[in-house]
């Protein structure tokens, strides 16, 4: 199997993304329906200002309020990001270092920065076990994905069926 080196050759493209006045328990249940680690917080410029992680959810559990907070509550302030294309055990120590599970590419556009990619502690778990390269297809800059106008469409036809969803209620 061509071993995979860098950042880029293992990273997930795309980051699950949250606002800051987003309520914890909607972030919760949408990391544990897609089996994520963390969630990007923006601000109303869109730009990458914390994160939300499991780690956040156990240390909302004990207050007595939790129920009430959202992200800006709670995040980790910054979002710990890594270039793609430092190597993968550099990346690996950084995320020991940090105390953190997942980092995150970062792009920036147009004044913005916000997140593109992540690796996280499950992408090199995978990369350990991987018997063949097919078992990492999903993962790095090579990866096949979805072209980003599907996605857009994807995206806004949910939204609209939330929409009247909530309308018929």
């Amino acid at each position: 199997m061509a071993e995979r080196q860098l950042v880029r050759d293992l990273m997930a493209v795309g980051v699950a993304t949250c606002k800051l006045d987003s309520p914890l328990e909607d972030i919760a249940r949408f990391l544990l329906e897609k089996h994520l680690e963390s969630m990007v917080v923006l601000d109303s410029a869109g730009h990458g200002v914390g994160v939300v992680s499991r780690d956040e959810f156990i240390k909302a559990y004990v207050r007595d309020d939790w129920r009430e907070l959202c992200a800006e509550d709670v995040m980790r302030a910054e979002v710990p990001q890594v270039p793609p294309t430092i190597p993968l055990a550099a990346a690996a120590q950084m995320m020991q270092d940090w105390n953190v599970r997942q980092v995150f590419i970062m792009h920036h556009a147009d004044g913005i920065t916000y997140p593109a990619a992540s690796l996280s502690y499950t992408h090199l778990m995978r990369h350990m076990i991987a018997q063949k390269p097919e078992d990492l297809d999903d993962l790095g800059i090579k990866a096949a994905r979805q072209a980003p106008l599907d996605t857009f469409i994807e995206k806004r036809d949910a939204a609209r069926r939330s929409a009247m969803i909530h309308d018929e209620e």
